[in-house]
């Protein structure tokens, strides 16, 4: 968890007008509504959020629409390290059977 103030001393770019505004318009949310603390992956959240905004010059309109498809990767790439590791947990028979529906012949290895 960290304050609003330790976020704005840690990340030296972030203005304190900018961050309200993600706030209002729900790119960052808040550990606790109004308490102005942030959990340690709304601090990721917010330091993705001063890189794309001040050093790659994203504009506000088009922010909202960067993170829903970060989000959507990231979600893809957890539920595919889930399925990775379901698969590994199968014997070699399941594991041999998947690689063959799923990966062409010239990539299936044993």
């Amino acid at each position: 968890m960290m304050a609003i103030d330790d976020l704005l001393a840690t990340i030296s770019a972030l203005q304190r007008a900018d961050l309200e505004r993600w706030i209002r318009e729900e790119l960052v949310v808040e550990q606790d509504r109004g308490s102005l603390t942030f959990s340690d992956m709304e601090c990721a959240r917010i330091r993705l959020i001063c890189t794309l905004t001040y050093d790659l010059d994203v504009d506000d309109s088009t922010l909202p629409i960067v993170l829903s498809l970060l989000d959507q990767l990231y979600d893809t790439r957890q539920r595919l390290f889930s399925l990775t590791r379901a698969i590994k947990a199968q014997d070699e028979t399941v594991q041999l059977a998947i690689a063959a529906a799923t990966l062409p012949e010239s990539k299936l290895e044993v």
